[in-house]
């Protein structure tokens, strides 16, 4: 899980959008974007052991050829996009909140898109 909210805050203030939304959208299957908590580190490492608990990596019913179904599960329950909200310029997240690129079978080379309406 890496922390992009900062890239969000520069996709949207090069935009010059006051008021309107962003779409944060991932184009990856085993990849997904999230909002959660980012001041606590531990948040990170706890979501993604308990992740592993419910969709562990080796399961003997398995049968996609590249071994990695629980990635695929992963970043389904994540889902592949995020709408935030921008008032004055900037995205409308709570205090502990951050927007997370969640790469579930890497290291790999991804990207993430951002899209943002003014409305």
């Amino acid at each position: 899980m890496t922390d992009i909210t900062k890239q969000i805050r520069e996709a949207i203030r090069e935009s010059r959008v006051d008021e309107g939304y962003a779409i944060v959208y991932c184009p990856h299957t085993t990849a997904g974007i999230a909002i959660n908590e980012n001041a606590d580190p531990d948040v990170v490492r706890d979501v993604l052991r308990r992740l592993d608990e419910v969709f562990p990596w080796h399961h003997k019913e398995d049968r996609h050829a590249e071994g990695n179904t629980a990635a695929h599960l992963k970043a389904m329950y994540t889902g592949t996009s995020q709408t935030v909200l921008i008032q004055d310029g900037k995205p409308i997240l709570g205090t502990w909140q951050g927007i997370y690129f969640c790469e579930f079978d890497g290291p790999r080379t991804r990207r993430f898109m951002v899209k943002v309406v003014a409305g």
